[in-house]
């Protein structure tokens, strides 16, 4: 008889991803953990907004299928541009195309990284068509959390967010999670660039201060909500609806060293965190690999170079939108969709100088003030979203005039 030659295990099928907002910070950084693992990661759907040149020099680095503009105007560029460059990447354009090749056979993950509660129907197409989906939009669970994780759990899609913080929640949780032996989960704040400032201090800040976030490279409307803790109040409720948690069992603390993403605490007294340098390529192999690791292009943390780990408890005069946004946690209904709307309208209006970053609060206060009873249906919950924005726009009038 000859040995018997052990079989060669075959390799993994490659993981396609679609990257939508593949020209923000997140979806750079997801690019880059891509392209370190190209045996088992590919791009074959890259979206973006408005960026088609960006869009065009990304397609050109990674060769996708397909590649999408949100600005239905900019078609021509994209298609003329794809066409000068010699690639074989078809365009397309519009929210409906998007949806399509979200939900269809072109991609096998989805990272949904589009700012802003635009970017719900795509994250929404991802989960009806059970992808895993590395969630970075906070804005779809905040709108309409119960809606995106009924339609996870029918179809079976994974969903592993990619906030550094509940991330780190997701890999300390075990597996086989049990709810009785789960004390509460605590999110780590940095503070953001006006920590340990007095509310009174904060009257005269400028936009190019508010963006100048200390740790993190993000955007400008996520560094303001940062400044405000508001992407903080936006998280709780996250966590909310990704952990199944009350607000009684969620927890926040500043942390201003950003190196703990999170804590869980179990009820034997033990405490478990995830720590790691602030970089988004930790969280985002996180969830290209899980439950296995990869290389993310991340240096390990080196704890007797950095010293010390700083915690407080956050100061809720100074930066009351964290406060609103635990109180719409706790009022429920459309009132998560009401303070998401009206601060991306108050920090539009801060990012254009048209408010002070005192009356962002005062913005999304007085749409809180108008909620109504919703269905909690899609339909209802946008529309709630709409008059939100309604609400909004007029307080930013009176404020603009007042000031």
């Amino acid at each position: 008889m000859s040995p018997q030659v052990p079989s060669t295990p075959s390799p993994a099928p490659v993981q396609r991803i679609a990257v939508l907002g593949a020209t923000g910070s997140i979806g750079t950084s997801a690019l880059d953990v891509i392209a370190r693992h190209p045996a088992r990661l590919r791009a074959s759907v890259l979206a973006a907004g408005r960026q088609v040149d960006a869009l065009v020099a990304l397609c050109a680095s990674h060769r996708p299928e397909h590649a999408v503009i949100a600005d239905s105007q900019l078609y021509p560029r994209l298609r003329d541009g794809l066409r000068d460059a010699g690639l074989s990447t078809q365009a397309h354009a519009g929210d409906e195309a998007l949806d399509v090749l979200v939900g269809g056979d072109g991609c096998d993950t989805v990272v949904a990284a589009i700012v802003g509660a635009t970017g719900l129907a795509s994250t929404l197409a991802a989960a009806r068509a059970g992808k895993r989906l590395l969630l970075a939009n906070k804005e779809s669970l905040v709108l309409a959390g119960d809606l995106l994780m009924q339609a996870a759990r029918s179809s079976g899609a994974t969903v592993i967010p990619i906030d550094s913080e509940h991330n780190a929640i997701f890999q300390c949780l075990p597996a086989q999670r049990d709810d009785q032996a789960l004390r509460r989960i605590v999110l780590t704040a940095s503070g953001g660039p006006f920590r340990g400032r007095s509310r009174a201090s904060l009257a005269d800040v400028t936009p190019e201060q508010a963006i100048a976030h200390p740790k993190w490279s993000m955007g400008p409307k996520i560094s303001v909500d940062s400044a405000t803790l508001m992407n903080k109040g936006l998280e709780v409720i996250e966590a909310h609806h990704l952990f199944g948690l009350p607000r009684s069992r969620i927890e926040v603390l500043v942390h201003p060293q950003s190196l703990v993403h999170s804590l869980v605490d179990f009820i034997d007294g033990s405490t478990l965190a995830q720590l790691g340098l602030p970089d988004m390529r930790t969280a985002l192999a996180v969830g290209f690999a899980w439950p296995r690791r990869i290389a993310s292009g991340v240096a390990l943390l080196d704890l007797a170079v950095h010293g010390r780990l700083d915690f407080e408890q956050p100061d809720l005069d100074a930066f009351p939108c964290l406060a609103l946004a635990f109180g719409a946690l706790e009022a429920g209904g459309s009132a998560p969709a009401v303070l998401n709307a009206a601060n991306e309208v108050a920090v539009s209006a801060f990012l254009q100088r048209r408010i002070a970053f005192l009356s962002i609060a005062e913005v999304v206060e007085a749409a809180l003030a108008r909620v109504d009873d919703t269905d909690g249906s899609l339909d209802g919950l946008l529309a709630a979203d709409a008059q939100a924005r309604r609400d909004a726009d007029q307080a930013v009038v009176r404020l603009a005039h007042r000031g």
